[in-house]
């Protein structure tokens, strides 16, 4: 279960400093936060939701979290930055949750660390996140 504000850690910046969310709103399979003290004219949202489809063994489950930052454009206009993980799990037909655990590992992995490094780089030099960023291979 996801705290009411996410104020101690949960969520940092490129540097490694801690951005506050407080919850904004529930609905069904969906939680909002937004972030403490943002500016009106630019929110800044984190949001998880869930989507279950099938049933029985062939019984998926498609969980999202996702954040969207509003940010000034050189032109100023307003403009969202996206940035959203997926994990699609066939629930229906697993054992347990020892793969999407697994697959989930190895994604934050190659998005906050290079090679043999046993440090989190928050700063988007981690090769997945230097990839989606620069739009390299």
């Amino acid at each position: 279960m996801l705290p009411t504000n996410l104020a101690t850690n949960e969520v940092k910046n490129a540097a490694g400093a801690e951005i506050e969310f407080s919850r904004l709103s529930t609905l069904d399979r969906s939680v909002t936060f937004a972030q403490a003290n943002e500016q009106p004219n630019l929110p800044h949202r984190l949001k998880v939701s869930h989507l279950e489809s099938g049933a029985g063994v062939l019984l998926r489950r498609r969980s999202v979290a996702r954040i969207d930052k509003t940010v000034a454009g050189v032109s100023g206009t307003p403009r969202v930055v996206s940035a959203y993980c997926v994990l699609d799990i066939p629930v229906g037909d697993l054992g347990a949750t020892t793969e999407p655990t697994a697959v989930v590992a190895e994604l934050n992995s190659f998005m906050a660390s290079l090679g043999a490094s046993t440090t989190i780089l928050y700063d988007g030099t981690g090769y997945g996140s230097a990839a989606l960023i620069n739009g390299s291979l």
